[in-house]
């Protein structure tokens, strides 16, 4: 038996050392070893990863981007932006809180209840406005993480709310029929944590460290005696170039131009979290906020992961894969092994493998001045998006900011039901719906519209009206959807004209869904549809077009 054991050290040993030659900082497998099977930790036996195809299908998601970041009510990278001196971030932390050299991000934790947090009702409401699959946030570059973690002393079952977030998402995503995915960011909490090794530069604190460089020693007395401020802000390192400079992150998301080399120990530690969500929580998604996999290139862990997902899926699944790994950024070869998510935007074309667009109703998290100024996307924005991207073949994941306590507030509930209306009326032009052979026309369908890094071009698409209509199909049916109500009720189709090869045989009959069958003729110039001049829900008309 001993010698069984050894000669399994050494077999792991060397399939590390062969995996790591061409990594800068390799992951460990001491204590999560990654499973054996089909996949193989490298792009070649990635590559051989095929999309399943109920993720063709489900085409609308909602993500709870849920966490300690939304008690201040400030927005998105609060925890980071909270160290930026004079941000809007900063005085709203001094004004409420207190000064970052005394109460840091690590002091709003136990501040998160989460006290009307109720995951069966609000998974329950999601599915009701159409969502066929659910994103939880397992961790975001804060380094907390939403379940009872065996690798991350500051957990949510440790502290904040003590309960185990994931648990209830997954538990309510399965009783609702939902697939479950979980998303992980803390993979650049090393970089992204780095103001809070700064000071104020000016006034009366000018020179006074902030708590980012604490350590366990310090906490004697504190409320988080007994832990380490280390596990959380990860800053017992030196400075990436230009760290002063606020938008330098951006610069080096890929883990270059200039950041500080992340440690064996931060990187096994971000695969060793991972694996733990993955053998716990039994996924049918991931994703990661990163460009291909996580610390790609610089490490093996992202692709490690990945293997690991699809053999462990696998195996649940008596040997069929059902598994969805995102990643940004991809190139066309990545794009074999992992699906492309673009982030806020979409490609102006249709791409032949499913991909997914992430958006969200206001900001990545809970922002009171976008609830104050009413600057949520609008039921008619979100249905733009959606019918844009699912033309192209993708999938919408939409991100619904909760506050703290776990609701969502009364204007994103109105918008929400809104949507929940159209979708209900037009859901079989959505759901299990294929690209036609474009994608659609109008101005912007016909623009070289470009995306911007992770893709942020969204808001050229939600310019869209009228003259803009996107195209989907089922085996019998050709689905128009116009991205504006017509003033004058009337539709022209260019694409649909007399004698277009598109569409070359007769069209015998056009519905309105909602409505029913409307009038129309066919000319050289396009089809022309005649529909109440009225609003129906005041969204998009949707076409079904037979032959």
């Amino acid at each position: 038996m001993k010698a069984k054991k050894l000669l399994l050290l050494s077999l792991l040993f060397i399939a590390e050392t062969l995996s790591a030659q061409n990594y800068q900082v390799p992951v460990s497998e001491q204590d999560e070893p990654m499973m054996q099977g089909k996949f193989q930790p490298t792009w070649e036996s990635l590559a051989n990863y095929k999309i399943p195809e109920w993720f063709r299908n489900v085409k609308f998601g909602i993500w709870a981007h849920w966490g300690p970041q939304c008690v201040e009510g400030s927005g998105d990278w609060m925890a980071r932006s909270l160290y930026m001196e004079n941000s809007p971030e900063y005085r709203h932390h001094i004004a409420n809180y207190g000064h970052p050299s005394e109460f840091g991000f690590k002091d709003i934790i136990p501040l998160w209840k989460a006290e009307k947090w109720d995951p069966d009702k609000l998974v329950a409401f999601y599915k009701k406005i159409g969502a066929q699959y659910f994103f939880a946030l397992g961790n975001h570059h804060d380094n907390m993480d939403l379940w009872d973690s065996k690798y991350q002393p500051w957990n949510s079952v440790n502290m904040g709310p003590k309960k185990d977030i994931l648990k209830g998402w997954e538990r309510a995503a399965r009783k609702h029929g939902l697939y479950f995915g979980v998303s992980l960011h803390a993979d650049h909490a090393w970089s992204w944590y780095e103001t809070s090794q700064r000071h104020d530069t000016q006034g009366p604190k000018k020179g006074i460290p902030y708590d980012g460089k604490l350590t366990k020693a310090d906490g004697k007395g504190k409320w988080w005696e007994g832990y380490d401020p280390q596990d959380l802000y990860a800053q017992n390192h030196p400075l990436s170039q230009d760290s002063w400079d606020n938008g330098t992150i951006h610069r080096q998301w890929a883990w270059g131009n200039g950041v500080c080399l992340p440690t064996q120990e931060y990187c096994t530690n971000f695969y060793n979290r991972t694996l733990d969500v993955i053998n716990r929580y039994n996924p049918d998604l991931l994703y990661f906020d990163v460009t291909v996999a996580p610390f790609y290139p610089i490490s093996d862990a992202g692709l490690k992961i990945a293997a690991h997902f699809y053999n462990h899926n696998m195996s649940m699944q008596k040997g069929k894969l059902n598994a969805v790994m995102f990643g940004k950024i991809l190139d066309a070869n990545q794009r074999k092994a992992l699906v492309w998510d673009v982030e806020r935007g979409a490609p102006n074309k249709i791409i032949d493998e499913p991909w997914q667009s992430c958006s969200c109703l206001g900001g990545w998290h809970y922002n009171t001045s976008i609830y104050n100024n009413n600057q949520y996307k609008s039921a008619a924005d979100v249905v733009k998006l959606l019918v844009d991207i699912v033309s192209k073949n993708g999938n919408l994941l939409l991100s619904v900011p909760l506050r703290a306590d776990g609701t969502f507030d009364e204007k994103e509930e109105k918008i929400l039901n809104e949507f929940g209306n159209w979708m209900n009326i037009n859901k079989e032009a959505i759901y299990q719906t294929r690209p036609w052979k474009i994608f659609g026309e109008g101005p912007i369908a016909d623009k070289d519209v470009q995306l911007n890094a992770q893709g942020f071009n969204e808001w050229a698409y939600s310019k869209a009206d009228a003259k803009e209509i996107r195209f989907t199909q089922t085996d019998k049916n050709l689905y128009a959807t116009v991205l504006g109500w017509p003033e004058d009720g009337k539709i022209l189709i260019r694409s649909l004209a007399e004698g277009n090869g598109l569409y070359p045989t007769k069209i015998g009959r056009v519905e309105l869904l909602g409505y029913g069958k409307v009038s129309f003729t066919r000319t050289d110039k396009g089809l022309v549809v005649d529909i109440p001049a009225k609003s129906l829900k005041n969204i998009a008309p949707v076409l079904k077009i037979r032959k």
